[in-house]
């Protein structure tokens, strides 16, 4: 579905990606894991249009979006949960909702939508007229991924959807995820938290200073002695 071939990306004179390659498959769960700085964000950044590429390719059902506006990028079907939730914060809960449908035009679809939301997000349900500011951590993530569905993704881009929350909190955003995975949506998933990340990826990629330093499937990379290492604090004992 998504195909990203030697993707370069700077700012100043500084290359924040370095000539990423990644593939994501349809209805699979990738994850990119990382350390701050590694190049996550900005890579999510290029592929919905709000940073350029210096070089290379994003390739995107066959069609090559390198380089267009991010509003087509999302009418094409990308959609972006961002790191920070950013929901609109003045605008209640339903309206947030209504913001994350501000392209189509069925109405009576957008309001199937809507109750589709409150199906997986009860608790938003009972705050549909509240402003989103009022929100905890967690129900703005909530909502922020809610929005996001309104557009009907067929790519869904999560940002670090577990920064900041609670173990409990994390626990319930990624059994969300795999709900949303399993009604047929496409995940890129970016992440800090590589141990949760892995254990619903279909595949993965650690990316270290702008660059793809190892990839494979989440089950690998979760066994793999670097990853352990670096990501899971696991200790490594030294080679003979």
């Amino acid at each position: 579905m998504l195909r990203i071939k030697d993707l370069k990306v700077h700012f100043g004179g500084i290359f924040a990606l370095k000539g990423v390659s990644l593939n994501v498959s349809e209805e699979k769960i990738v994850t990119l894991v990382g350390a701050n700085g590694a190049g996550k964000s900005t890579l999510v950044r290029a592929i919905c249009g709000l940073v350029p590429a210096e070089s290379g390719s994003i390739v995107f059902q066959g069609r090559d979006i390198t380089g267009l506006p991010t509003h087509l990028i999302a009418r094409e079907g990308i959609v972006l949960v961002p790191e920070g939730r950013r929901v609109f914060v003045n605008l209640t809960v339903h309206e947030n909702l209504l913001m994350g449908a501000y392209s189509r035009t069925d109405r009576s679809g957008i309001t199937r939508s809507i109750e589709e939301v409150f199906g997986t997000f009860p608790r938003l349900k009972e705050r549909r007229n509240q402003p989103a500011g009022t929100l905890s951590g967690g129900e703005q993530q909530m909502l922020a991924v809610g929005r996001a569905l309104m557009a009907r993704p067929k790519l869904l881009l999560l940002d670090e959807p577990s920064l900041g929350l609670a173990p409990l909190l994390i626990q319930e955003v990624f059994r969300t995820i795999l709900k949303i995975h399993e009604e047929g949506t496409t995940i890129l998933l970016i992440e800090q938290n590589a141990m949760a990340a892995l254990r619903v990826a279909d595949y993965g990629y650690v990316l270290e200073t702008g660059q793809v330093v190892l990839e494979g499937t989440g089950e690998e990379l979760l066994k793999d002695r670097r990853v352990k290492a670096a990501y899971l604090g696991e200790s490594v004992p030294a080679s003979k």
